[in-house]
Formats: C-alpha cells, structure tokens, sequence
C-alpha cells in the first residue's frame, strides 16, 4: 500500500464531505497506439487488442487497489500558533466557520505564512488534508463507456424531483441532464472543449472516504 496525494476541485471535495462522491476518473497516459492498430501499454505489454486493455493495463497504473490518497484542495492557513495551525478550506467558505475550519498540531512543522487569500491544491501539505480515500477498484477503459450508475458515483447531484425518464441532474431552472451528459459537461469544462469526443483512456478509481488527515486516520488504526 502507498500513499499518495490527488488533486479535487472545490466542486468535487463538496461531492465528497457529502457522500456523493466515490469514484474518479483521471486521463490514463500510459498507453499508446501502434501502426497495426493494437496497443502498447507503457511497463512492458506491447501489441494489445482494444478488448484486452482493459484486463491487463490495470496492472500497469500508478494507483493500485489499496493505496491511500490524501485530498489536496484550495486551502490557507489562517492562524498559526506555537503547536497548533488554523487552516481554511474553500470548498466549505459558504457553509460557516466550522465546516471551514480545522486544526492541527505543528509543533514540529516549519510556519506557513498567514494569508487572507486561498492557495492553489497543489501547494497543500499533507498534514493540512482532511479527506483520506482508500483505493478499492482499478479500473481502465474508455471514457465513455462510464455508465450511469457511475456518473452518479463520480458525484451528481441528483434532483429530488420527479422525472420521466430516470435519474437528472438539475443544472438550470427548468434545465435537466441525464448523470452520464452531465459527467460529459464537467470532463469537457475540466479538460476543454471536445475532451469528452476524443473518447481517451482513463483509469476510473473508485473508494471509500474518510473524513481526517491521513496520518492521524493511521495513528488511530495503530
């Protein structure tokens, strides 16, 4: 098992403190097609037909069933004392102080700066992450054969409303999608226009959440 950090939009972490979220899917890189039309997946498997990718490119993600990610998120410190730090998080700004705001020992961490303005997920560090997800499904395939089922699980927030023809997605008064275009409008907002018709590979993770840092989730299970 490996730990690893992954980067959330403020959109997705509030999918995921609600229990909506249990599934990503992010561009899978590592593998090309050659001349013959077959595959090769980077690590070692070449000439690998379209149907059996699938069943052995698993083997070859980064991320495997059983990793812990800890969620990096727009964020700032705004308090730091002798062995305590105050860190905000953005995602959670419109729902008051509480759901805001979380505390750590620092005793032994270098000072961050004081800011009033939100810092980038990238430059999160890991003790200020309070979403740990623990790998339970690898999966790689194209990114339209998602289902419905997992667009839901990749966050949609399903109306309450009654519909004709399934599950919808409000996104406008009077304006419904189905989860699987409404996950086609999110991957193209994220990765431009025409994303989703380019049909790439993507490895789909799915995972459990947790709420807390990953390190005090670890000392805890000791």
């Amino acid at each position: 098992m490996t730990d690893r950090p992954i980067l959330f939009s403020a959109p997705m972490v509030r999918a995921l403190l609600a229990g909506r979220k249990t599934q990503t899917r992010r561009m899978f890189n590592g593998i090309e097609q050659m001349e013959n039309g077959s595959f090769h997946i980077f690590g070692g498997m070449v000439g690998v037909s379209e149907e059996d990718v699938p069943k052995h490119a698993p083997d070859y993600v980064r991320i495997q069933v059983g990793d812990h990610l800890w969620v990096r998120e727009a964020w700032r410190c705004n308090g730091w004392a002798t062995d305590v730090a105050t860190i905000f998080y953005a995602a959670s700004a419109g729902d008051g102080y509480t759901a805001m705001c979380e505390q750590y020992p620092v005793a032994d961490k270098r000072p961050l700066r004081v800011t009033g303005g939100w810092r980038p997920s990238i430059h999160m560090p890991r003790w200020a992450s309070r979403l740990t997800l623990t790998v339970t499904d690898v999966r790689v395939e194209r990114l339209k054969d998602i289902s419905g089922s997992d667009a839901i699980a990749e966050g949609a927030d399903i109306t309450s409303e009654q519909t004709m023809t399934g599950p919808m997605v409000k996104v406008a008064p009077g304006t419904y999608l189905s989860p699987v275009a409404w996950y086609h409008r999110l991957w193209d907002s994220i990765n431009g226009a025409g994303a989703w018709d380019a049909n790439p590979w993507v490895v789909a993770y799915t995972f459990t959440v947790q709420h807390g840092n990953i390190d005090q989730i670890a000392r805890a299970a000791a």
